[in-house]
């Protein structure tokens, strides 16, 4: 499916060698304060506390975005009309923080009135992921991903990613990637489908000579490591829903891609957490989000930014880099 860029970018071409700013971020929908817990995770609410406190948490993850002096953006769970965020609009929130920015928004979740839970309907909601850049995003693809038939797939609608492309000096071109994958996907070969989908994608851009970045939530252990390494033997169990990222799909007959691992200060730095009790000592946390990048980008710089999940059930992740 093709998306219709809006075209208030700063600048024409990206450029060969020069260093860039990308960040990811999953907004939760706007309604992840540090205390809130939902009710798929465990917890009890399915809508956020109030309007004024998705606006509130929207405006300011759109902020906090903005202190890293970001040149290309990645979002995830951007609420556009929905009985859980109250109808508030999050894509033109952002849109008007960030004039100046190229942007596509691609529908990642959209649902007819869900009657569940019974003493608070999710409702009806449509969300999506948006994609921002400084430089001419020159077209745009939104590209379905495959989806359980369980229960999970009123969770699930519309999954997908999209491709942003936008040109270089030297000829070729930059396509960034924005992805969320499903969560509470028990189907190991639909899991496996999804990435074996994304990855087959960016290989064949990379043959063909131009840069690949992917950001964004894959809804698994990105690690491979993390939900051990982050947690503790007593709240392990409520993580049950994470699985480690399939690695083999970037070695199995395939060259030229790569995970974004080496993190700036080796520290391990959650950037998802369960919401089955509010953030705190006893809070699950694992990393979910991240970056999958093509052999002809040098990453300069990788951090999990720990913002304490005071808006959003993720925290963001920045990554710098070069095309070579």
């Amino acid at each position: 499916m093709t998306l219709t860029p809006a075209s208030t970018g700063t600048y024409e071409n990206a450029d060969a060698g020069k260093e860039y700013t990308i960040i990811t971020r999953n907004f939760g929908f706007g309604a992840y304060t540090a205390d809130y817990t939902f009710f798929m995770d465990g917890g009890k609410s399915s809508w956020a506390a109030s309007k004024e406190s998705v606006i509130n948490c929207v405006e300011q993850m759109a902020d906090e975005a903005l202190l890293f002096d970001m040149d290309f953006a990645v979002f995830q769970e951007i609420d556009t009309d929905g009985t859980r965020t109250y109808h508030v609009n999050e894509s033109d929130i952002i849109a008007d923080k960030m004039r100046g920015y190229d942007y596509t928004f691609a529908e990642n979740y959209h649902s007819a009135f869900l009657m569940y839970p019974l003493a608070q309907p999710h409702g009806a909601n449509n969300s999506g992921i948006m994609t921002l850049s400084k430089y001419r995003i020159s077209s745009s693809v939104r590209r379905s991903l495959p989806i359980s038939m369980g229960f999970s797939k009123f969770f699930d609608l519309d999954r997908c990613y999209s491709v942003s492309r936008i040109s270089v000096d030297n000829g070729r071109e930059l396509l960034i990637y924005n992805v969320h994958a499903s969560a509470y996907e028990e189907n190991a070969e639909i899991r496996t489908a999804q990435m074996a989908m994304l990855i087959n994608d960016m290989q064949a851009e990379y043959e063909a000579g131009n840069y690949c970045v992917c950001g964004g939530d894959f809804n698994h252990d990105f690690t491979g490591s993390s939900v051990s390494e982050l947690n503790n033997s007593s709240n392990l169990s409520s993580l049950s829903w994470v699985h480690p990222f399939p690695k083999e799909i970037l070695t199995d007959g395939l060259h030229g891609l790569r995970q974004c691992l080496e993190y700036d200060d080796g520290e391990l730095v959650p950037t998802c957490r369960n919401c089955d009790v509010p953030y705190g000592d006893d809070c699950s946390v694992v990393i979910v989000d991240g970056f999958i990048v093509s052999e002809n980008i040098e990453v300069t710089s990788l951090k999990n930014i720990d913002l304490k999940f005071a808006c959003s059930d993720h925290n963001p992740v920045v990554m710098k880099f070069r095309m070579k």
